[in-house]
């Protein structure tokens, strides 16, 4: 790929949109670009289960075509990816599964029909853990997604396939979902932006196995970027019964400041250690928020994790899935998510009805104790990219881990419902990204942006790529 095209792949979606308009720049050009791009780098990175080329060749024409005619519509010409957990009429719909290695779904979520009506041109759908079920992008159909800053390394899960290809320049956008860190995970993996918007705000149909922890969010190389698509997704459906009323906020207006906000650094959550390195840059990072105008406490306690109720929930939501069918498909399954299956139906349903009300009176007592707070900041992760296809790190400095116990600071605001972001924070001396999340109060979305947006701009990192994007460049 020359060099120019290569530049078109790594635009943000705000830079596509005022060349667009200006009529300096072509989506087909765009487009064929991003495609390019993907056959160059998915071969080894394994980001798409489905490209839909030639539909995303069509939508770039009619998006020149409404240009020309004047139609300033908020994502008109630009490259999107849908996580594959996610249905696209007439698209291929795995779920990250063998069992449905075959299904065509027959209607759009609600966020593709937005994503559509705003003049987003759909690329393919991107690799998912079966029913996002862990912190891998690792499935039986093509194998996990690599980490575009390592391949040996995972990309995260279970957005992971989305992260790894914003990453790459194999589009500006994606969408994720998020039931315990899902965006957030993968966004630290991969150096770029993933944002959990506040529970409800954004339409989650069909429904998650885990429904009551499930969120959709943008993922982007930009905090702007982010907000753009999240302006898009935002509003009531019918077909979601936790979606919330249209607020009326303006999520693109970041310039605001955040002088003079009261702010928690969490060091540790329960008894997960964190990685030397990773404190380390995440905790450099919040200097940023000082030269800022903020004021910065220190939590010197570990904060309660509420792993126990996420297992009950997590598990027995998995095995919900199989109820009546389990004996007759487990040789399909995951061999790792049949063992979270198993797990699942062991619980009573007094043990699920206790959790179900423990994440209620767990999310009463993380407000009570961050209420003195604008914003809560940790390391994303307590540890950079473990192995690719590992179903989870194993050990973090000699602590053993579970499918879903090693990213403690991720899953306690989807308890919460709390809008939360991961930015890039910084790079170990091996090389790999290490995300800053940064959780605002219950609601506040803009307030997290900007936060995001004022970080970004001090520390920018838009121009950083991973080597394997480079001509001929291979990663470590």
């Amino acid at each position: 790929m020359d060099a120019a095209r290569l530049e078109l792949c790594f635009l943000p979606a705000t830079d596509l949109l005022a060349e667009y308009r200006r009529r300096a720049l072509s989506p087909v050009e765009v487009v064929d670009a991003v495609l390019e791009q993907i056959d160059r780098l998915d071969p080894r990175l394994h980001a798409f289960i489905t490209v839909t080329a030639e539909e995303a060749r069509q939508q770039a024409l009619e998006a020149e075509y409404a240009y020309a005619h004047g139609d300033r519509r908020p994502l008109l010409g630009v490259p999107v990816s849908i996580k594959d957990v996610t249905p696209v009429a007439g698209v291929r719909w795995t779920s990250g599964s063998l069992l449905w290695k075959d299904r065509i779904a027959t209607e759009d979520a609600p966020i593709v029909e937005r994503l559509r009506a705003a003049g987003a041109v759909i690329i393919g759908k991107t690799n998912t853990p079966e029913l996002g079920w862990k912190g891998d992008s690792g499935n039986r159909l093509i194998g996990p997604t690599r980490n575009p800053w390592h391949l040996e390394r995972t990309a995260g899960g279970s957005s992971g396939g989305a992260a790894a290809a914003v990453a790459a320049g194999m589009g500006p956008l994606a969408q994720g979902t998020d039931g315990a860190g899902s965006v957030r995970i993968p966004a630290s993996f991969c150096g770029i932006v993933g944002f959990k918007p506040s529970f409800g705000l954004v339409p989650y149909y069909p429904p998650s196995a885990v429904e009551l922890l499930a969120h959709v969010g943008p993922m982007a190389r930009t905090v702007t970027d982010a907000a753009l698509m999240l302006a898009v997704m935002a509003g009531p459906d019918p077909r979601d019964r936790n979606s919330l009323p249209d607020t009326g906020v303006d999520f693109t207006r970041l310039e605001d400041g955040i002088r003079g906000k009261r702010l928690l650094w969490l060091a540790r959550v329960g008894e997960v250690p964190v990685e030397r390195e990773v404190a380390e840059i995440a905790r450099r990072a919040t200097a940023a928020f000082e030269e800022l105008g903020c004021l910065i406490d220190e939590r010197t306690e570990p904060l309660e994790d509420p792993y126990p109720v996420l297992d009950v929930l997590w598990s027995s939501a998995m095995a919900a899935v199989h109820r009546d069918d389990y004996e007759q498909v487990r040789e399909l399954l995951d061999p790792g998510r049949c063992q979270v299956i198993e797990r699942g139906f062991g619980w009573r349903g007094v043990d699920v009805a206790w959790a179900l009300a423990e994440r209620s009176r767990y999310a009463d007592r993380l407000r009570r104790q961050l209420e003195a707070y604008d914003f809560v900041l940790s390391p994303t992760t307590p540890v950079t990219a473990f192995a690719a296809g590992a179903d989870h790190p194993g050990l973090i400095a000699g602590y053993p881990t579970t499918y879903l116990n090693w990213t403690p600071f991720t899953y306690p605001f989807n308890f919460t419902g709390q809008p939360a972001i991961s930015v890039p924070a910084g790079f170990t001396s091996a090389g790999l990204p290490v995300g800053l999340q940064i959780v605002g109060r219950w609601r506040d979305d803009l307030g997290v942006l900007r936060a995001a947006y004022a970080f970004e701009r001090l520390r920018p990192w838009r121009h950083v790529r991973p080597p394997i994007v480079s001509e001929g460049g291979t990663s470590r």
